[in-house]
């Protein structure tokens, strides 16, 4: 029967509600700005284009929409105020910003499972090698998503669900598994999804569908961005645990270090990255100034945070007070506009460090500690939208 479907104002801040489901549970307790440490260092108009693109979406939802699980973010209606203000600071006015926040917003820390520390980590845009066509060692394809991935929405019958979606194809009127990345590898969909571009390096790829969104820099000179279209619904399994489990890292567990052991035991390291079952599927995203975030918006270097949306809203500003690998401070507003299949918990992110090599070598060595504050509108409404 599931199967069969699929297919067919307030001013006074109001207690967060916490989502019965995934792990942890998140209480929200209001802060006054001045417990904010770094607030006013933070070089804050940077974070600008991120919320005027996500209040050009928000702005454009119907006014009774609520914004988060169980309206924890109230109605759009109470974020065209606070964003109409947005658009009115001017473009590198720090002070502004802040006096934006401070008038429209009210911080909220989150804590999960009574605890404020959380864990933080980074991603950034990969660019690997590619080609239109399969010639010489452009031999790996990078799948589009296939005609008869069936997505089913658990939400529309279970109202506990968060979100969560049923993944696999429909075989003899029964929904059953999408192939793993290993079936796929030894060509379970040769011939049955599209074929979006060719590449030369297994890792690289590997890598790309581990951050996300990416580019194909392709043999006749051109740059495609890809986005991602979809899964095969299965778990996602960390390549770094796999090796951690197998023995073969030393004391350098970073991303750059997994990727040089990778790279220099081919064979063996194609059969570790075949233990993640988790594959991602690709589509063109053209026409936008970065990689598309879960919320439908390009994403900012250094100010977009992916987060577990059953728990942070998307689209919502946020304040991470965390290190950056090199140790130093991470204290900067930032906005919630992605979602990872590793970022799991109300205390739990994932910087967005931009594009290339050396967003790479930042992002894949960040392993930090840290606390997350949400901003919500002051004038929050406590009910919630119609479903």
């Amino acid at each position: 029967m599931l199967v069969a479907a699929a297919l067919a104002a307030c001013a006074t801040p109001e207690p967060a509600p916490a989502p019965p489901a995934g792990p942890g549970r998140m209480v929200l307790q209001p802060l006054g700005y001045d417990q904010l440490a770094g607030w006013s260092a933070d070089e804050s108009a940077r974070v600008l284009p991120a919320l005027l693109k996500s209040c050009n979406r928000v702005t454009k939802l119907p006014t009774d929409r609520s914004i988060g699980f169980e309206g924890v973010g109230g109605t759009a209606a109470d974020w065209y105020p606070p964003c109409a203000a947005a658009a009115r600071v001017a473009e590198g006015d720090h002070k502004a910003v802040r006096v934006l926040f401070e008038t429209w917003f009210t911080p909220w820390q989150v804590t999960g499972d009574g605890k404020t520390d959380g864990l933080f980590t980074g991603y950034f845009e990969p660019e690997i090698r590619g080609s239109r066509q399969r010639q010489g060692a452009y031999a790996q394809p990078i799948h589009g998503k296939p005609g008869d991935l069936v997505t089913a929405d658990l939400g529309r019958f279970r109202s506990d669900w968060a979100g969560e979606q049923l993944v696999g194809r429909v075989e003899n009127g029964r929904l059953v598994p999408y192939p793993t990345r290993a079936e796929i590898e030894r060509g379970a969909l040769d011939g049955k999804a599209p074929v979006v571009a060719w590449t030369d390096d297994a890792v690289d790829l590997a890598i790309m569908q581990i951050q996300g969104s990416g580019r194909v820099r392709l043999d006749d000179g051109t740059v495609i961005r890809l986005g991602v279209a979809g899964s095969n619904g299965h778990k996602f399994i960390g390549i770094g645990k796999v090796m951690k489990d197998e023995g073969k890292l030393g004391a350098d567990t970073s991303m750059p270090a997994i990727r040089a052991w990778l790279k220099a035991n081919p064979q063996e390291g194609r059969a570790l990255l075949g233990r993640n079952p988790r594959y991602i599927f690709y589509g063109l995203n053209s026409g936008t100034d970065g990689p598309l975030g879960t919320e439908g918006v390009a994403l900012t270097p250094e100010r977009s945070l992916a987060v577990d949306p059953r728990f942070v809203p998307l689209g919502a500003p946020v304040w991470l007070d965390s290190v950056d690998p090199a140790g130093k401070p991470l204290r900067r507003l930032m906005m919630a506009q992605d979602t990872g299949a590793a970022i799991k918990g109300p205390v739990r992110g994932d910087v967005f460090w931009g594009a290339g090599e050396a967003a790479f070598q930042i992002a894949g060595k960040m392993k930090s500690p840290g606390r997350l504050v949400v901003f919500l509108p002051k004038a929050r409404s406590p009910r919630l939208a119609e479903r």
